[in-house]
């Protein structure tokens, strides 16, 4: 009986500080192996690789907090990347009018997302694993299948004359790159914490039938939710644009897996239980503490997915372990 006690609070205890303990552990490693590690330098860079994942992420965990899943998240951020860089360099446009027809090409995608969820009633998992690719097809058609960037070669043999703004290129340049994540973050957090409409979000995430039953609009908060995971996509994806100033191609969709490893380990962080922005930041800060320690120690670049894959792993074992 007591060891049965002792084992709850061991495993309360991790669920409750365990990513916070892993992190103060890879610090101490990393500084050990490399003490460059904890330079001023360094924690600059990593703030700055986890700001577009974070950004991302952030949208994931609107989502779930509606017992959703929003899987195009990756494909909006290539499309927005796509078109934000095209009406620079394409159509010589100003950067308010670029950075508009990014959010609101990634708005239509929310809305459809939301309809066929809401209304056509298809699994949001299922739906969005489709637009993912549906998404990633229409970004690839609009650039051709080609990076986009200044002077590039245009079908017709000419070369593009517009010119992407400074100020656009600022955006993702520190400290305004890791000031965006920030602002992100703590919206979020206060969004879903203390205002009425956050609340009633989880309320709807923890018992739907419930939450109708308490006459909120469950439909309405649900587009709204496909609606600010579709919009933190496109910030996230305009934010990339900016940092490397051209649209790859598929740009956006390395971000998807690391994002939505950082929104699920948030939930055990200091034992919230549900996706909150906080820990969402918390699992960013852990990925982007593993990606950098691993390299600065030279481990190859194809095994870093096995160890990212396993802190998944193991977030989710905690959460699922402590629901249960």
């Amino acid at each position: 009986m007591q060891s049965t006690s002792s084992s709850n609070a061991i495993l309360n205890f991790l669920y409750k500080y365990g990513t916070i303990l892993t992190i103060v552990v890879l610090i101490a490693v990393f500084a050990a192996a490399n003490p460059s590690f904890i330079q001023g330098n360094n924690i600059i860079n990593i703030l700055r690789s986890i700001s577009i994942v974070t950004i991302i992420a952030i949208g994931i965990t609107i989502s779930l907090s509606v017992n959703g899943f929003d899987l195009s998240v990756g494909s909006i951020a290539s499309l927005s990347n796509a078109i934000v860089i095209s009406m620079f360099v394409w159509f010589s446009q100003n950067t308010f009018i670029a950075i508009m027809a990014a959010l609101i090409a990634a708005l239509l995608v929310g809305v459809l997302n939301s309809i066929l969820i809401v209304k056509v009633k298809i699994p949001d998992m299922l739906l969005t694993l489709a637009m993912m690719f549906i998404i990633q097809g229409i970004a690839l058609t609009y650039t051709r299948g080609a990076t986009i960037s200044q002077n590039m070669i245009m079908p017709d043999g000419s070369f593009a004359e517009g010119l992407i703004s400074p100020l656009f290129g600022k955006i993702g340049q520190v400290p305004w790159i890791i000031i965006i994540m920030a602002l992100v973050v703590i919206f979020v957090h206060i969004f879903l914490t203390y205002t009425k409409h956050g609340r009633y979000m989880y309320v709807i995430g923890g018992n739907i039938e419930a939450a109708r039953l308490s006459g909120i609009p469950v439909n309405k908060y649900k587009v709204a939710a496909y609606l600010m995971s579709a919009l933190f996509a496109a910030i996230g994806g305009i934010v990339l644009a900016s940092r490397v100033m051209t649209a790859e191609i598929n740009a956006g969709s390395p971000y998807l897996m690391d994002s939505v490893a950082a929104a699920f380990i948030g939930f055990s962080v200091l034992g919230a239980g549900k996706p909150n922005a906080f820990g969402t930041f918390i699992g960013a800060v852990l990925i982007g503490i593993l990606q950098n320690g691993l390299v600065m120690m030279s481990v190859p670049y194809f095994a870093m997915d096995i160890v990212k894959g396993g802190v998944l792993a193991l977030a989710l074992a905690l959460t699922y372990y402590k629901t249960r």
